[in-house]
C-alpha cells in the first residue's frame, strides 16, 4: 500500500510539473514579431523627420520627460516589432499592445474616437459593452515628440495571459498621431517601467499585478525571437523566466535611477579597440519599445563610420573643417578638451561640430596620427553622420567584414556581430540592410543616454527584477 502511495505521489508531481507555467504563478505572454518592409521603413523615416523639425520649432529638448511634464521616452513606435494580446473589460475585448519598458501607461483606442484616421484601423474599446466598466473621465495627453494621444482615463479589467488584473487604470485614446499609428500593426501600448513615469500617476499594471498576488515572483522577463523565419515572436514571462530561453546565468546590474529601467554602462568598444566613450561610466535604459539602439550622435557616427554605414553629408561639417581645421588641430594637440575647444569656436550649438571634435580625439589623437590625416579623417566623419531622420544604410554585401561591436555591463563584455546589429528587409536585388544604431542625443541632466532596444534585447534575454530594483541580461538561445 505504501509502495503505490508512493507511485501515485510520484505521478502527482510530475503532472503538477507538467502543468502550465500560469498555475504556479507565471504569466506567459506570446509575442507576434511585424516584419520589416519598405513602407513602414520609410514611414518611420518620416515620422523621425517629423519629431526633429516639431522640436525645433517648439524650442525644446525634453527627448526624456518626467512625470510633472506627462512626457514619456523618445521613441517611434512605427519601428517596434514585437507585440502580443491583452482583453479589457467582461466580456474582454482584444486588443494587440506593445509591452513596453521604456512607459508606465495602458492605453488603447476608444470608440469615443472619431477624428483621427488612426482609430479607424483599430480597434476600440467601447465601455458599453463591459460591465465591469467604472467611469473616471479626467482628460490626460501623452506627448511623443512627432505626435501625441489624447484621450481620459478609465478603469476596468484587464486580461493578461491567464489572469484578470481588476479595477485597472488605463486610457481611452481620443485623439492619435496619424503617421505613426496608421500604419502599426497594434492596437495600443502596455508601460512596464515605474510608476514615476506615469502620465496622471496612474497605477502601472504591473503594479497591480503584484498588489493582487496574480505572480509568485516580481520579476518579468523578455525573450524576442530574431529569427526571421520563426512564427514564434517571443515571449514575455510575469513572475518568473522560462530557462528554455536562455543559457549560462543572468549577469545583473542595479537600476540607478527609477523611472525607465535605468543603469550604468561601462566600455563601449567597436572590434577590440575601446571607444573611451563610457569608462567612466554611461547611462542607459533598457527599453523594449524601441527597435533600434540609440546614442549619443558622436558615437554613432563613429560605428557608421567603422561599418561603411551612409548618412547624409553635412555641408555643415564640411564648412567646419575647412574654416577650423587648423585652429582644431592645434586646440587639440594643446590638451584642449573637445566641448572646450567647442565653446571657445562658438560652435556648439552645431551638434556636428561637437560630434567631429568628439571623434577626432577617441580615434585618432589616442594613435598619435599626422594632423594631414586627422583632417581627412574629419571629412570622413562628416560622410558618416546620419541622415537629419536617424537611420543609415550599409552594402549587404559587406556585412561579413564589419566589426563586432561590444557594451561593457558589469565589466562583462555583451558583443553584437554585424548579423546581429544589420537589419535586412526585402529580397534578391531589393533587398536592403539598416544599421541597427541611430543618432539620440539626450541632454543633461538626463542625457547623455543610451537606449538599448530590441537589437540588444534579441541577443540577450533580459530580466526585469522589480523586488530587486536590478536587471539582468544572459545570452538569449
Amino acid at each position: 500500500m505504501g509502495h503505490k502511495f508512493l507511485v501515485a505521489f510520484c505521478l502527482w508531481a510530475l503532472t503538477c510539473s507538467l502543468l502550465p507555467a500560469s498555475s504556479r504563478g507565471l504569466l506567459r505572454i506570446g509575442l507576434k514579431k511585424q516584419q520589416r518592409d519598405l513602407q513602414s521603413i520609410n514611414a518611420a523615416r518620416i515620422a523621425r523627420q517629423e519629431l526633429k523639425s516639431a522640436r525645433i520649432a517648439e524650442g525644446t529638448h525634453n527627448y526624456l520627460g518626467n512625470s510633472d511634464e506627462d512626457l514619456v521616452p523618445l521613441k517611434n513606435y512605427l519601428d517596434a516589432q514585437y507585440y502580443g494580446e491583452i482583453g479589457i473589460g467582461t466580456p474582454p475585448q482584444t486588443f494587440s499592445v506593445i509591452f513596453d519598458t521604456g512607459s508606465s501607461n495602458l492605453w488603447v483606442p476608444s470608440s469615443k474616437c472619431f477624428l483621427s484616421i488612426a482609430c479607424y484601423f483599430h480597434s476600440k474599446f467601447k465601455s458599453g459593452k463591459s460591465s465591469t466598466y467604472t467611469k473616471n473621465g479626467k482628460s490626460c495627453q501623452i506627448n511623443y515628440g512627432s505626435g501625441s494621444i489624447s484621450g481620459f482615463f478609465s478603469e476596468d479589467n484587464v486580461e493578461i495571459g491567464d489572469a484578470v488584473v481588476k479595477d485597472q487604470v488605463f486610457i481611452e485614446a481620443t485623439r492619435e498621431g496619424t503617421i505613426t499609428f496608421v500604419l502599426a500593426k497594434f492596437d495600443g501600448i502596455l508601460g512596464l517601467g515605474f510608476q514615476e513615469i506615469s502620465v496622471g500617476n496612474a497605477v502601472p499594471l504591473w503594479y497591480n499585478m503584484l498588489k493582487q498576488d496574480l505572480v509568485s515572483e516580481q520579476v518579468f522577463s523578455f525573450w524576442l525571437n530574431r529569427d526571421p523565419n520563426a512564427e514564434e515572436g517571443g515571449e514575455i514571462v510575469f513572475g518568473g523566466v522560462d530557462p528554455k530561453h536562455f543559457k549560462g546565468k543572468h549577469t545583473y546590474v542595479p537600476v540607478t535611477e527609477k523611472g525607465y529601467w535605468q543603469f550604468e554602462m561601462g566600455d563601449f568598444l567597436i572590434g577590440n579597440i575601446s571607444t573611451g566613450v563610457c569608462e567612466g561610466g554611461c547611462a542607459a535604459i533598457v527599453d523594449s519599445g524601441t527597435s533600434l539602439l540609440a546614442g549619443p550622435t558622436p558615437v554613432i557616427t563613429e560605428i557608421n563610420h567603422a561599418i561603411g554605414a551612409e548618412g547624409v553629408v553635412s555641408a555643415e561639417c564640411k564648412e567646419v573643417v575647412t574654416g577650423y581645421g587648423d585652429l582644431i588641430w592645434d586646440l587639440l594637440v594643446s590638451g584642449l578638451q573637445p566641448h572646450k575647444i567647442c565653446s571657445t569656436l562658438g560652435l556648439c550649438f552645431g551638434s556636428v561640430a561637437q560630434s567631429t571634435s568628439s571623434g577626432i580625439e577617441m580615434n585618432q589623437l589616442k594613435q598619435k596620427q599626422t594632423k594631414e590625416k586627422v583632417l581627412d579623417y574629419i571629412n570622413q566623419l562628416c560622410e558618416a553622420l546620419p541622415s537629419p531622420a536617424g537611420e543609415s544604410m550599409i552594402n549587404c554585401d559587406s556585412i561579413s567584414q564589419l566589426p563586432n561591436i561590444t557594451f561593457t555591463i558589469k565589466d562583462k563584455p555583451f558583443t553584437l556581430t554585424p548579423d546581429q546589429y544589420i537589419l535586412k528587409t526585402g529580397e534578391g536585388g531589393l533587398e536592403v540592410c539598416i544599421s541597427g544604431f541611430i543618432a539620440l542625443d539626450v541632454p543633461p541632466p538626463r542625457g547623455p543616454l543610451w537606449i538599448l532596444g530590441d537589437v540588444f534585447m534579441g541577443v540577450y534575454h533580459t530580466v526585469f527584477d522589480y523586488g530587486n530594483l536590478q536587471i539582468g541580461f544572459a545570452k538569449a538561445v
